[in-house]
């Protein structure tokens, strides 16, 4: 059986979780989350836990039992708690600002780039440290429009500037040994 699907998720108080229709709903003080499930796995919310078990021992339906279970877990988590991932911009002129649900950058182009923020996600933008947090329940989705505003201006490995995960480390290359003697 598997190590991951078999664990049983715990319900967090505050939050109501259902299954209706091949659709696994969370709802807490974050947001709501809504999950498609697959067919190979069945769902069953008993005594303040989710259970994922599957309905037959391929291989197939060995690994999805897994990534149904963490799916899950990930949504439920993200209802209750929120995820978050945070952004560095580095550059000589670069800056961030935010605008209602727009994120407006000076990222060393001839014209500013608008970023606009999907519904379902909250963000800040630190402009004295040139930050931009972005969270919200939907763990893939934050994911995702990090990767996006990352992906604006991806951090280069000269200088270092651009768009990064606080957390990424960018590794540095040297540069030209030098137009000398």
């Amino acid at each position: 059986m598997s190590r991951i699907g078999k664990e049983p998720i715990p319900i967090p108080g505050g939050v109501q979780v259902a299954v209706e229709d091949g659709i696994f709903l969370a709802e807490g003080p974050k947001g709501k989350v809504s999950q498609a499930l697959l067919p190979e796995v069945s769902v069953a919310v008993d005594e303040g836990a989710v259970r994922v078990s599957r309905t037959g021992e391929s291989r197939g339906h060995r690994a999805r039992h897994g990534l149904m279970r963490a799916l899950l877990a990930n949504a439920v988590t993200g209802v209750a708690d929120g995820w978050s991932k945070e952004l560095e911009i580095r550059g000589v002129g670069y800056k961030a600002e935010a605008r209602e649900r727009e994120i407006h950058m000076a990222l060393g182009y001839s014209h500013p780039v608008v970023y606009p923020v999907p519904e379902g996600i909250d963000f800040e933008v630190d402009a004295k440290a040139n930050r931009i947090k972005i969270s919200g329940a939907d763990r893939q989705l934050v994911g995702q429009v990090a990767a996006e505003i990352r992906g604006l201006r991806k951090p280069e490995p000269y200088k270092g500037k651009g768009i990064k995960y606080v957390d990424e480390v960018v590794r540095r290359k040297v540069g030209k040994a030098g137009a000398g003697s």
